[in-house]
């Protein structure tokens, strides 16, 4: 196994390691972060909860089972892949008999047949990954008529990139994590593997607003500098570039060359 997959695979186990013994397996939160009031997130979940039931769904790096939680309660089939076996523990705990599938798996050589996923969501797992590995599978496994639904830290704000160099620096990431982030480019290479691509643009500004959600009046922060955003995102669309968070569908995978 590369170095640089190992290394990704000792940190997310290292802290699920560290979950677990302080029995964190809250339903609904991410790194005990409550993501549901976000407007890129509700985006997510009104873009989904109709299209889920009775659908084969690839949650796609699954970490330890946040986003497999609703999906699965949304009635999908779910595959839940991840190459932490820590991770997978927490995941199995938080969805236990429900609807879906926990395995471990690299997401950069999935052990899936082609077209075996009507959805499949990516819930920021890019950044740990090769990303023209990871086209070329979601393509592969993608079924034509299906798509794929992400969220991803965007790469273009000077003032979430200096956080991010400095979880680098106190090991909340990687160094691999902290390089890949998703950035213009990256979505411009995704055109050569699927035809239609639809980019939304989040948090130029509501990000100063999460380390206060848990507080009395964070989430009225949040959805007051939520409102100006979107304002600003309208008027000025080249701050669009800026934002700390992209949520995109990829649709229309373009058969493969040979």
């Amino acid at each position: 196994m590369e170095e640089r997959k190992q290394k990704e695979i000792e940190h997310y186990d290292k802290r699920a390691e560290s979950r677990l013994e302080n029995g964190k397996k809250k339903k609904g939160s991410f790194e005990d972060f409550q993501q549901s009031p976000l407007s890129s997130f509700k985006f997510i979940y009104n873009f989904l909860k109709e299209k889920c039931e009775n659908k084969k769904v690839l949650d796609y790096g699954c970490g330890d089972g946040i986003h497999s939680v609703w999906l699965a309660d949304l009635g999908a089939e779910v595959k839940a892949i991840d190459l932490s076996e820590k991770s997978l523990q927490i995941a199995k705990a938080r969805v236990g008999a429900g609807n879906a599938e926990f395995l471990k798996m690299d997401c950069e050589a999935l052990n899936f047949p082609g077209s075996s996923f009507d959805i499949i969501f990516d819930g920021g797992t890019f950044s740990s990954l090769d990303f023209k590995k990871v086209l070329f599978e979601l393509r592969r496994v993608l079924k034509p008529e299906g798509f794929v639904i992400g969220i991803e830290t965007f790469g273009h704000n000077p003032f979430t990139n200096l956080k991010r160099k400095i979880n680098k620096i106190t090991k909340k990431r990687t160094k691999w994590a902290v390089s890949h982030i998703i950035k213009d480019k990256d979505l411009e290479l995704a055109k050569g593997y699927f035809d239609k691509i639809e980019v939304y643009y989040f948090h130029l500004i509501s990000w100063i607003a999460f380390p206060f959600l848990n507080l009395p009046g964070g989430r009225f922060l949040l959805k007051s500098l939520e409102k100006i955003e979107g304002f600003l995102l309208f008027a000025f669309p080249f701050l669009r570039r800026y934002c700390f968070k992209i949520v995109f569908i990829l649709s229309d995978p373009k058969k493969r060359k040979y």
